[in-house]
């Protein structure tokens, strides 16, 4: 590309973003496919495509030269539709680069530079962590070649190229300084998320194609195109397909043929069950197309030009009188659960147990901040307790909590039984400070044991695995392999010292039938016949069952 300029203003930074975020969405399957552990939900890659594309979109329609308010407005951006660990940190890497831009016009390569070094104290949260997480080494190790760059030309196309190089090669080395990614044979997917983006602004200013399926901005970007007077907005289809027992679902041919039906298209999910979203003229296609692929679920259809109607923008709505009484009559309580949970079997122990909103994520479908502010605000509680209820999603409810209107607190529970044992012991007559504590300690007493199926040969924590084989996880560490889902969980219980403790309670995924799941668990309490052992139907896809013993 000719004529590149050696200062980036708002126009040349949301082509950068563009680029940057269509190579990721190009790329996404290939971030996930290196995630340490051989288990079937790697999902790197699709939380940060959505943190970028959740950035794309708040700026796809500004018009804006001043690079510091573009900067901002991704920041924003990419804050609220930030998903999992890895996105959460690469909205933070945008939150400092927009620090550092505030109030510019525009900026040189000397001004990248401090802009790459801010943004990666912000991407550490200010210090280096005790134990790096993903993205960081390889934005601190891409943030010391933007301020050599800059000393050695001024050159956009230079710098850009020269960071790009420099985060590929730190990513590289990332397996020499984490033990466990030298021994899963795999470089860290964050970072390389990171160089994907990186190098699709590379290509941008080279003038290389970044490959988007439909060719223009919008589409490409799920962004969707301003609707015509005639056609109007159409409507906003969401729903979850479950696969019928015994089958599997292709997500990357789901992906294409609703990405071909209407705007905004978002598909994620895996085998067994898939979360799609897109705008359409007529409902009804993309509601038949997925009925005929299995069972439809938490079906939502919008009509979105009755909604851009009652909405125009500057104006402010008058609730209506029927608004205005639901209101006054809401049952408000004074501490509300808001729990994270996979599997209609999960989500409605968790109802019962008295969450009062459930909102549906986990493996490969972490919610963004934005759906942990809608579930808050949807508890009808004046301060909540958020139980994310994954490890990658702790990080999301920390940054929902903090920016909530709400007074929102984290019990940071990382698996869905440590999840059931806080729900267990929340009591309504306690306020939300005693209620934390009782929670907190409550989870702490639950190990929780996984059973699913390796996705590639590995060998890690000394343990040796084959793809295919049957895999036995101990609080998210491979603990033990097998060629049966029986043995696999017989031995994984073993090794929790499970004849020591109290409690079993066992989940069985929708990968398997209740009569099996009965027969195993039958095995269980063989084995273990003094303790307590229960079955539920969780629902969970990719594992077979999910235990927490206590």
């Amino acid at each position: 590309m000719s004529n590149i300029p050696h200062v980036i203003d708002g126009h040349r930074l949301k082509q950068l973003m563009r680029a940057g975020a269509i190579w990721l969405k190009q790329q996404e399957e290939v971030v996930n496919a290196y995630n340490v552990y051989p288990v079937p939900d790697g999902d790197t890659g699709t939380n940060m495509s959505a943190t970028m594309n959740s950035a794309w979109k708040a700026i796809e329609n500004m018009d804006e030269a001043r690079i510091g308010v573009v900067a901002k407005a991704i920041s924003n951006g990419a804050l609220r539709g930030s998903r999992g660990n890895s996105g959460i940190i690469l909205s933070q890497i945008w939150r400092g680069f927009a620090a550092a831009v505030e109030n510019k016009d525009d900026i040189n390569v000397d001004e990248i530079a401090a802009a790459f070094r801010e943004a990666a104290v912000k991407g550490c949260g200010g210090k280096k962590p005790r134990a790096e997480g993903p993205i960081l080494p390889v934005t601190r190790k891409t943030a010391d070649a933007a301020a050599e760059l800059a000393q050695n030309s001024r050159s956009l196309r230079e710098m850009i190229s020269g960071l790009t190089k420099a985060s590929y090669e730190s990513v590289q080395r990332t397996p020499n300084h984490l033990k466990i990614l030298k021994e899963a044979g795999v470089i860290d997917s964050g970072g390389y998320g990171l160089y994907i983006v990186l190098d699709g602004m590379r290509r941008f200013v080279n003038g290389e194609p970044v490959d988007a399926p439909p060719a223009d901005t919008a589409r490409a970007m799920g962004g969707g195109e301003a609707p015509t007077e005639e056609g109007g907005w159409g409507y906003d289809v969401q729903y979850l397909i479950y696969a019928p027992p015994g089958t599997a679902l292709d997500i990357n041919q789901v992906r294409a043929d609703i990405e071909a039906m209407g705007d905004c298209p978002l598909v994620i999910g895996d085998e067994q069950i898939i979360k799609v979203h897109v705008h359409v003229p007529d409902p009804g296609v993309p509601l038949s197309y997925g009925v005929k692929l299995g069972s439809l679920r938490d079906v939502v259809v919008e009509d979105m030009q009755a909604q851009s109607e009652e909405f125009k923008p500057g104006e402010t709505k008058t609730p209506t009188a029927k608004a205005k009484a639901e209101e006054e009559h809401a049952d408000y309580v004074d501490v509300g659960i808001v729990a994270v949970a996979s599997g209609d079997g999960l989500a409605r122990m968790f109802k019962e147990v008295g969450a009062r909103v459930v909102v549906f994520g986990g493996q490969t479908m972490n919610p963004s901040v934005e759906d942990l502010l809608n579930a808050i605000d949807k508890a009808k509680a004046r301060s909540v307790i958020l139980l994310p209820n994954n490890g990658n999603i702790i990080m999301a409810a920390n940054q929902a909590a903090q920016i909530s209107e709400i007074p929102t607190r984290v019990v940071p529970t990382r698996t869905l039984p440590q999840g059931i044992a806080a729900s267990l012991a929340f009591n309504f007559e306690h306020d939300l400070e005693q209620n934390v504590g009782s929670m907190n300690g409550a989870s702490g007493r639950v190990t929780t044991g996984e059973v699913t199926i390796s996705t590639r040969d590995v060998t890690i924590n000394d343990v040796s695995v084959r793809n295919g084989q049957i895999i036995g996880l101990i609080d998210d560490k491979l603990r033990v392999a097998g060629e049966e889902v029986a043995d696999t969980l017989l031995n994984l219980l073993t090794m929790i010292q499970t004849d020591e403790r109290e409690v079993v309670t066992m989940f069985y995924g929708n990968n398997m039938s209740e009569r099996l799941a009965n027969e195993i668990t039958d095995l269980v309490r063989e084995k273990f016949p003094n303790q307590a052992v229960d079955l539920y139907h969780g629902g969970q896809p990719h594992y077979y069952f999910v235990v927490g013993v206590e």
